[in-house]
């Protein structure tokens, strides 16, 4: 295995199979809904025709509901801790995602852009110009 070892003060070893300067620094992801791996870029979530970063499940949400999502509320009792959108009742699409904004990986976001190609891209917050 190569890599970095770092060690934490009770003496436990954790490998950072791909170092970057990044990995050592940073603690926590800076941006909410961008939880990385250590060594990994934060990625947001940008819906294309606005180049708009979706900030929260209230956005993303409406930007579904105008591609014809709708939220799948039957799952809230079987999972509590999952939204899920569907995109009709004869439909196996299904996008679930954390209830807690924050928790939204980068593997979600890439679930919402594969499933909606032209609307949606993951991209690297310092790619992301600001809208006007």
């Amino acid at each position: 295995m190569s890599g970095v070892w770092l060690f934490n003060k009770n003496g436990v070893a954790r490998l950072i199979p791909n170092p970057t300067r990044e990995s050592f620094e940073r603690r926590e992801p800076h941006h909410p809904g961008t939880a990385t791996a250590p060594g990994a870029r934060p990625r947001v979530l940008v819906y294309v025709p606005a180049n708009h970063v979706i900030g929260s499940h209230a956005e993303l949400e409406q930007r579904l509901g105008e591609l014809g999502w709708t939220r799948y509320h039957d799952a809230a009792a079987a999972k509590p801790d999952l939204i899920q959108f569907h995109k009709s009742d004869r439909s196996a699409h299904l996008i679930s995602l954390p209830r807690d904004f924050a928790n939204l990986k980068t593997l979600h976001m890439y679930d919402i852009v594969v499933k909606n190609r032209s609307f949606f891209e993951v991209r690297d917050p310092a790619n992301v110009e600001p809208s006007v």
